[in-house]
């Protein structure tokens, strides 16, 4: 009895895996009948069928994929498109609505990543080239919308006027005095420039960079990248031959060159100013704030800079 009961449920086994790949073609077949009528609801009921009974299927996957984003279910005809993907060789218009929906969807990595595995297989697929500029281009647009919107943040905050934040009475009358309106025009002063400013004291000098220590900025922050960004134009210019004979020399010529006194050489080391192009962006007031560093120098330091038609940056007035 035993050893009959044994066959009997293996033959049942064997028999429902071909019922479920009969089941599968079954409904397979009716789900593309429905489609060809036009009857959407009946071909997506036909195929969730085939789909239950054969979900390896890509066939499966694919059909009733398309019909779910056709009748608005994105999600889960993204979830089915994936499925169908996951094979050796998947089927490249599965890949391709894929990389469309991806791209609705502003997934422009994963866009590219399946229009690029559909070039792949066929280097020569016209949609798939067109499709792949187009994806590539509204990665660009977004990453510049981005830039935008960053950069409008950023000015937006420059703009704040000084008065809005936290400080004491006496350090906003002190940058009043030096006409710093907005936190843009403190961000372009440095510390030695406030401490040149008669009356400026210590608390307020730590009050402000306090203040802008937590924003996460500091005094001549701007001033800083804007000698970062004149540095690299003139290397660049080098780069392609478009400098000057000026330019050439500031990218090329050390400080010492110069030919300075030990006392001006050791304020400007102070100032971690190594090359003519770190000099010609400081202002006086920058090098008289620094310890030690008086008229004698800054007029040595001007008339060497002169000899060469350079100077020191001047303060918009």
């Amino acid at each position: 009895m035993s050893e009959l009961a044994e066959t009997t449920d293996t033959t049942n086994l064997s028999d429902l895996e071909i019922k479920d790949t009969e089941t599968s073609e079954r409904y397979f077949k009716i789900g593309r009948e429905a489609e060809d009528k036009g009857d959407r609801l009946a071909a997506i009921e036909a195929y969730e069928a085939a789909y239950a009974a054969d979900p390896d299927n890509p066939d499966n996957c694919f059909r009733l994929a398309y019909n779910l984003d056709l009748a608005g279910e994105e999600d889960e005809a993204i979830h089915l498109y994936e499925q169908a993907c996951q094979v050796t060789r998947p089927p490249l218009n599965a890949l391709i609505n894929l990389a469309v929906m991806y791209e609705d969807r502003g997934q422009y990595a994963q866009a590219e990543r399946c229009v690029l595995q559909v070039l792949a297989t066929n280097p020569t697929h016209e949609r798939a080239q067109l499709f792949l500029k187009d994806i590539q281009a509204s990665n660009d647009m977004e990453v510049n919308e981005d830039k935008d919107r960053h950069l409008e943040q950023q000015h937006a905050m420059l703009e704040m006027p000084v008065t809005d934040f936290d400080m004491s009475v006496r350090a906003r009358n002190a940058l009043r005095k030096m006409n710093i309106r907005t936190l843009g025009d403190l961000l372009q002063v440095t510390e030695a420039e406030l401490r040149s400013y008669a009356n400026f004291g210590e608390a307020s000098l730590e009050e402000i960079k306090t203040m802008l220590a937590q924003r996460g900025l500091q005094l001549g922050q701007a001033r800083q990248q804007q000698q970062q960004a004149l540095k690299e134009q003139i290397y660049s210019e080098q780069q392609n031959g478009e400098s000057s004979d000026a330019n050439s020399a500031l990218i090329q010529m050390p400080v010492g060159e110069l030919n300075l006194s030990v006392r001006a050489r050791k304020a400007l080391s102070l100032l971690n100013i190594n090359s003519i192009v770190d000099l010609i962006t400081k202002t006086e007031a920058e090098l008289m704030g620094v310890k030690n560093f008086g008229m004698t120098s800054l007029l040595e330091i001007n008339e060497k800079l002169a000899e060469r038609n350079l100077s020191l940056r001047q303060l918009d007035d």
